[in-house]
């Protein structure tokens, strides 16, 4: 028996075949474009996304139809998507996370921040769903008739692809992905009516929050491939990094390098509140029973490699950036804040911007490249020193994994800056691995998560090295930071 996963990124979709060690059998990979309309605006066609899904999917099952037995899916999180609920067409493009065009509406609600922050565990910022619904209310009047006369559907990626695989059959979210969106109730596990009124969101345009495994919707044979299969487990991809790399214990902790960096650490039955990070909804079981988990969000981070190779053309491919950055032994005193699309946790600053210090006459490609790495390892220290000091969480490891966990010089920097060990294992993709544990678990495939822990596999361990962290440069980079915030307003 296999397992189909989907995990629909945000530049692209992964599609594994995962067996029942958890080997990767087979993988297909097709990106989809990105859509930057204004400043700081980013958006996607939800079309191009199915595309793609369909596409990868392909590529991945070629051979494996007959094994898969379950799909399991994991998304790109807080993104709002709008459809028609008959034909499944999109009546607009999609609002993606990083998209920051709600700045000054989330000022404006200010005042309700406390109260948001009680219900949801999050902060009030244009990074989540709710504003963006928001925003389409005051802006897209067209789109917004259809979701009050009930022909237009609302939800994340996750209810966008269900309705796709199942042929418009199920109007469906998991818990994890309902705790991202400003509208979710911590504690109840339900929609907020309090948080619906006050953004202005019919609750009977969203869909039904359900269990993370177990049978949830089935693929419709006209719609996906051809093939009747139970979609089985669903979750938002930090949480199924989480649940993929084995961190079911409370305390055990993963960070994941994707476009951004998400540290997470399970936090058990209880809902840990921070002023500087975000509490979540790690996923939920069957019989109910609520995992949360605290996460630092960090925005910016594979992006800015990725601005590295497509904005400047320093490199040529992602990849390089390793072996240009080990050219040097330091950035020669250059500090890259990747604000690209603000600052997320702890610093939360939706107006600060991408800011270069530092530079001068002897400063190269190699030294950009050095600092852009070296960004990446403070961002995740920051989030970690905030949850050290805020929610009394000690790590002792921590678990990575994501495209740039592939950096054997970033995860060694990440180490000494941390100073405790960095694991990687042999699958990196384990968000997508996640969305098969899930899916294998609500079918039977794993008979419990132990049996899953019992297929994590090391790839590398990485251990700080002792006097190597200089303290000196992270109050330089603390510094950079601060000079990044509010420039969008200045």
């Amino acid at each position: 028996m296999s397992v189909l996963a989907i995990d629909c990124g945000t530049t692209g979709v992964t599609v594994l075949v995962v067996s029942e060690d958890g080997r990767v059998r087979s993988r297909g990979y097709q990106e989809f474009p990105q859509h930057f309309p204004e400043p700081g605006w980013v958006e996607h066609e939800p079309e191009e996304i199915w595309v793609a899904v369909i596409s990868a999917s392909r590529q991945a099952l070629d051979g494996h139809e007959a094994d898969v037995t379950a799909v399991g899916l994991t998304v790109q999180r807080e993104t709002a998507c709008f459809w028609d609920r008959t034909t499944l067409q999109s009546a607009r493009r999609a609002i993606v996370w990083q998209d920051r065009r709600t700045s000054h509406l989330c000022d404006h609600m200010r005042q309700h921040e406390p109260r948001i922050a009680e219900l949801t565990g999050l902060r009030l910022d244009p990074y989540f769903t709710a504003t963006k619904l928001a925003w389409v209310r005051r802006h897209d009047r067209r789109t917004w008739e259809g979701v009050q006369e009930g022909r237009t559907a609302i939800g994340t990626v996750d209810s966008y692809v269900v309705a796709r695989l199942s042929g418009g059959r199920a109007h469906v979210t998991d818990a994890s992905n309902a705790s991202r969106t400003l509208l979710f109730d911590l504690r109840t596990g339900d929609w907020s009516d309090e948080l619906c009124e006050l953004f202005g969101v019919p609750r009977s345009a969203l869909p039904r929050i359900v269990s993370s495994y177990g049978e949830i919707a089935r693929t419709d044979p006209t719609a996906f491939l051809g093939l009747d299969l139970p979609v089985a487990g669903i979750a938002g991809d930090q949480q199924a990094a989480l649940f993929g790399q084995g961190c079911f214990e409370q305390g055990r902790s993963k960070c994941t390098y994707g476009t951004g960096s998400f540290v997470l650490i399970n936090t058990g039955s209880t809902p840990v509140l921070s002023e500087r990070l975000l509490t979540t909804v790690a996923w939920r079981a069957p019989d109910g029973a609520l995992t949360y988990a605290l996460e630092g969000a960090v925005f910016v981070t594979g992006a800015a490699v990725q601005w590295l190779r497509d904005g400047l053309q320093v490199i040529g491919h992602a990849a390089e950036i390793e072996s240009l950055a080990r050219q040097v032994p330091d950035s020669g005193g250059v500090v890259f804040v990747p604000a690209l699309t603000g600052l997320g946790a702890p610093h939360w600053d939706p107006e600060a911007r991408g800011t270069v210090l530092g530079i001068t006459r002897g400063t190269t490609r190699a030294h950009l490249a050095r600092a852009t790495l070296d960004a990446i390892a403070f961002e995740v220290r920051d989030v970690v020193d905030a949850m050290t000091s805020e929610a009394g969480c000690v790590l002792d490891t921590l678990q990575v994994d994501g495209g740039a966990s592939g950096n054997d010089l970033l995860c060694q920097l990440q180490a000494d800056q941390l100073g405790v060990a960095v694991q990687r294992p042999q699958v990196l993709e384990t968000t997508a691995l996640g969305a098969a544990f899930l899916a294998g678990l609500g079918t039977g495939v794993w008979s419990s998560p132990q049996e899953l822990v019992d297929t994590w596999r090391l790839d590398r361990r990485f251990e700080p090295v002792p006097g190597v962290r200089d303290d000196g440069t992270h109050t330089r980079w603390t510094r950079a930071v601060e000079r990044s915030k509010g420039w969008a307003t200045q």
